[in-house]
């Protein structure tokens, strides 16, 4: 098993929506927010490769929908998904599995281009993977979370045969390769928990988006059961700790990766990061 992670971009996104509950005042040292209250998010992706899989999970918002969605976003950054993976030595077409945590546009708009009137899936050998309870969410979306599911991110998925459902982990057939199952920010996100020889990680999506969510009330405006990510990030919290996993942040654009432990006030407390590379080394 080797894991690298990948850069798509850079976007921006309200300080308030990301922080929640979490007074400007607060958050606003941590994370600096521009005159317009947005703060800079990275789209971060793990490229894992496994005898003759290779599996992107995440693709990043891509670039099929007009100008009018993008303004609210402010996309920068000279990085991209096929350009990263090519920097990572391998070819659109080499990609055999592309594990999508969930189905909101920032992490799955990479996933269906436009070509001419028609949108089809980016990579075309690949089996892309969701869960049947999520899709049903996305596809049917409650009416706070609407915005986030883009018909012509998902339906191309389904319409191209390519869709299949992990809603067990075993369904994937990877060896090393596990999901941590949570509901807090949307129904069944899928989150990756990859063992490489006696090391863990887990990629953290939008349970804990950066380092600077760690501590246990930091949680954003976007999740449907806040309640139930205060729970679901103290276990995953717990676990990484008590056994020193490597946390890989899909949003953090300055700390790719880390490890944490408990500080003399019981806090989650970073103890080393870096890139993952350097972690895993």
């Amino acid at each position: 098993m080797s894991v690298q992670a990948l850069e798509t971009g850079y976007f921006k996104l309200d300080g308030g929506a990301m922080f929640g509950v979490v007074p400007k005042s607060i958050w606003h040292r941590l994370h600096p927010a521009d005159d317009n209250n947005m703060c800079r998010w990275s789209m971060r992706s793990l490229l894992i490769e496994k005898g003759n899989r290779l599996i992107l999970v995440d693709t990043g918002i891509g670039d099929k929908q007009p100008d009018s969605f993008f303004r609210h976003f402010h996309l920068h950054g000279e990085a991209s998904l096929l350009d990263s993976i090519q920097k990572a030595g391998y070819h659109q077409d080499d990609i055999t599995d592309v594990f999508l945590t969930h189905l909101h546009f920032d992490h799955c708009g990479g996933a269906v281009v436009r070509q001419g009137e028609n949108l089809r899936p980016l990579f075309e050998k690949a089996r892309y993977w969701s869960n049947r309870a999520h899709w049903q969410w996305a596809v049917q979306p409650n009416a706070r979370e609407k915005a986030s599911f883009l018909k012509e991110n998902i339906l191309p998925l389904e319409e191209s045969g390519q869709l299949a459902f992990a809603d067990t982990p075993e369904l994937l057939n990877i060896e090393g390769f596990s999901i941590r199952y949570v509901d807090g920010h949307t129904e069944k996100q899928m989150l990756p928990q990859v063992q490489i020889g006696k090391q863990t990680l887990v990629f953290c999506g939008d349970l804990i988006p950066s380092a600077h969510h760690l501590k246990i009330p930091y949680v954003m405006g976007y999740d449907m059961r806040p309640l139930l990510t205060l729970t679901e990030k103290e276990e995953l919290l717990e676990a990484a700790a008590a056994q020193d996993w490597i946390l890989v942040f899909q949003h953090d654009p300055d700390t790719e990766a880390a490890r944490v432990q408990k500080d003399e006030k019981n806090n989650f407390v970073i103890v080393q990061k870096g890139k993952l590379s350097e972690l895993l080394s």
